[in-house]
């Protein structure tokens, strides 16, 4: 069996969702080729910068089971109700999982919890409800699926490159979290959904919308990991080409 290829392993060639990445290449390549995804890949990333994800990533799922709640009520057919609402127990109890992973790092559950949202986390998790409270079942998804499939790719994407560390990589555990196939399995059906999705709720004549809440949302992700950096003083690892 081949290895999979982070960039023709997510949707059917010529469906919704490869059109969309293919649309917004720059901004999808900067969010999930960001110089804290190579970092991640080096085992570089400054420790600071990892904490300060952490903290940020278990509030931005709070805000992300409450979009997957929006999407029961936006649900086009009772299937898809049953499998969003599955989702939001799913991520209420990845956030118990991920407060014990932030204690690993040294973060405890009272300093998570006492840490205020971001600008970066607000604006991104408010964006997203904001475009499914006034928009669809398939304006939401679409403000949903970068993350979702995005570190999918992102995973394959450190996996493939030639720089990374593997002895020693402090980070290999989240790389590991990402690259597994039940992961990858869940990303994707994701990309799976949106094809679908773009063919029953008209995609191609809504794509120029479509296109850009998708480069939106890639750009919004390249802030949330940019917070990061900034958190450790603003150190950028060295940049490679993707």
């Amino acid at each position: 069996m081949a290895a999979p290829r982070w960039d023709t392993d997510f949707g059917a060639e010529g469906g919704l969702f490869r059109r969309l990445r293919a649309a917004a290449a720059g901004d999808w390549a900067g969010y999930t080729w960001h110089p804290f995804v190579q970092a991640l890949s080096a085992g570089s990333l400054p420790l600071p910068a990892f904490q300060t994800y952490l903290v940020q990533d278990y509030l931005f799922l709070i805000h992300f089971a409450r979009a997957k709640a929006l999407a029961v009520v936006k649900g086009e057919s009772v299937a898809a109700m049953r499998d969003k609402a599955a989702a939001v127990l799913a991520i209420l109890d990845e956030t118990k999982l991920h407060l014990k992973y932030c204690a690993e790092w040294g973060l405890s559950e009272a300093d998570v919890l006492a840490t205020p949202e971001s600008a970066e986390t607000v604006s991104y998790t408010r964006w997203v409800l904001d475009r499914g409270l006034h928009g669809d079942i398939l304006d939401l998804e679409i403000a949903l699926v970068p993350c979702t499939v995005g570190y999918g790719e992102v995973a394959l994407r450190i996996l493939a490159d030639p720089a990374r560390q593997v002895a020693g990589n402090i980070y290999q555990s989240w790389i590991n979290t990402y690259a597994a196939d039940d992961y990858q399995a869940m990303a994707r059906a994701a990309a799976a959904r949106i094809d679908a999705l773009g063919v029953s709720h008209g995609g191609e004549a809504r794509f120029a919308k479509l296109a850009a809440d998708f480069a939106e949302a890639a750009r919004l992700e390249q802030r949330f990991w940019q917070q990061g950096l900034d958190a450790a003083g603003g150190l950028r690892p060295a940049g490679r080409s993707a």
